[in-house]
């Protein structure tokens, strides 16, 4: 095609932003009328209103497709009808006639009949059958499809596990435990995540993730069954059928974002509404989620052990009710430090030196913090600084609710000071002993 007829591949294509400008200024207009509603525009004058459904009657059209001309048309309109039908109690209001003008002038320019149909008081829009989001939020908005129920807005739920590992479930309970081998994270109808975790250090009960595997399982014609896996230093941008996304052409259901290369990945699965980011720090591998609670609710008795859902098995747990055992900590580090003599990459840090290490990138002092010095102290290993902050992001990125995202430990489960005191009195002096 020449370059002189780009303009006629779509009638009217060439003209689109015209609208779409007046659009802007209007809505803007609107908005500010809004703000100033005492001095300027009466509460019985509904420009305002005629606007806002103007937009909802036009938000979900795509002008490169067919019927685009049609339906544009019968907003405009229904945004004339109503605003016609709001003209008496609008009179001497500069935004209504700055409006009145504005559809007039659209209409011209899109060629529309005064005659003809409107758009409903409540538009029909598309739902996209392998988009959770879509099938869900369209149910909870009133009059969306005649005759059909409305629902409630979906509710969202988070975990994450990081470092020596630390686990916050679903219900933000968070535990620090030793779950040494393969153990399932999520285990649904829908969905299966898995995670392979070995000790960190000798003489430490404390381990740390090497292998995460996700299988994200076939759901009606949205997709067939993918599955990822990522072990340390092999964090791939892939499935391992060697695809980057699924569905089809026009909508994919399900796709990989690689964000930093062989560090960071992101998974979206649009037909369960779910989200995943996978994070390599150091020699471990850290996840993040974000999943439906309706999905991830739908498992049997066979499914019961899943960390996320039911937290770890009291015989794995490192901490009591949060409490990290950091008195013992400061025994079995020296006790490596005499067998292992450690890594040369491996520094000993003191309770003083930790906190000052985590407080470089942790502000709070909530229970990422807390991790992080438990991290320092158990390992000596200054990337469990880097994965608690990752961890925290990920976390305020992923998590539904705010004022859920920071747990501070109590006087019960937190850092006492005696026993702070404690660990820097054994730590120093078994390391002057034993060095």
């Amino acid at each position: 095609m020449g370059m002189g007829r780009a303009g006629s591949y779509y009638p009217g294509a060439e003209r689109l932003i015209s609208p779409l400008l007046h659009l802007l200024v209007l809505c803007t207009l609107s908005s500010l009328t809004h703000t100033g509603e005492s001095q300027v525009q009466t509460p019985q004058c509904r420009i305002q209103k005629c606007t806002t459904d103007f937009v909802s009657f036009t938000s979900h059209l795509n002008p490169s497709l067919d019927g685009f001309d049609t339906e544009f048309c019968k907003a405009l309109r229904a945004y004339s009808a109503c605003t016609q039908r709001t003209s008496k109690s609008c009179r001497g209001n500069l935004v209504f006639h700055s409006t009145v003008l504005g559809i007039s002038d659209l209409m011209i320019q899109r060629n529309c009949s005064k005659d003809g149909p409107t758009s409903s008081t409540h538009p029909v829009i598309p739902i996209e059958p392998c988009n959770y989001h879509s099938r869900h939020h369209q149910a909870s908005l009133p009059g969306t499809r005649t005759g059909a129920p409305e629902h409630p807005r979906p509710t969202y739920l988070f975990c994450g596990l990081f470092g020596d590992p630390h686990l916050r479930t679903f219900k933000d309970h968070f535990q620090t435990c030793k779950v040494e081998g393969a153990w399932p994270l999520i285990d649904n109808n829908y969905l299966s995540v898995q995670v392979t975790n070995v000790p960190v250090v000798y003489g430490s009960s404390a381990t740390a993730t090497n292998k995460v595997t996700i299988i994200f399982k076939p759901y009606q014609e949205c997709t067939d069954q993918k599955v990822y896996q990522a072990v340390t230093d092999d964090l791939p941008a892939a499935f391992v059928d060697g695809t980057i996304s699924g569905g089809d052409s026009e909508t994919r259901s399900i796709w990989i974002l690689e964000k930093s290369p062989g560090w960071h990945v992101e998974i979206h699965a649009a037909y369960i509404g779910v989200t995943i980011i996978v994070r390599q720090q150091g020699r471990y591998l850290t996840l993040a989620m974000r999943m439906p609670e309706e999905l991830a609710m739908a498992f049997d008795e066979t499914q019961d052990l899943q960390l996320c859902m039911n937290g770890c098995p009291t015989s794995e747990r490192i901490d009591q009710e949060g409490h990290l055992q950091l008195p013992m900590l400061g025994l079995q580090q020296a006790r490596f430090q005499q067998q292992a003599r450690v890594e040369a990459q491996r520094g000993l840090f003191t309770l003083e030196s930790a906190s000052r290490k985590c407080r470089e990138q942790l502000e709070v002092k909530d229970i990422y913090f807390h991790s992080c010095v438990f991290d320092l102290l158990t390992t000596g290993d200054a990337n469990f600084t880097t994965a608690a902050y990752n961890a925290l992001k990920d976390m305020e990125t992923l998590h539904p609710k705010r004022e859920h995202w920071h747990i501070f430990p109590n006087s019960a489960t937190g850092l006492r000071p005696f026993s702070l005191l404690l660990i820097a009195l054994l730590t120093g002096f078994l390391i002057t002993v034993l060095l």
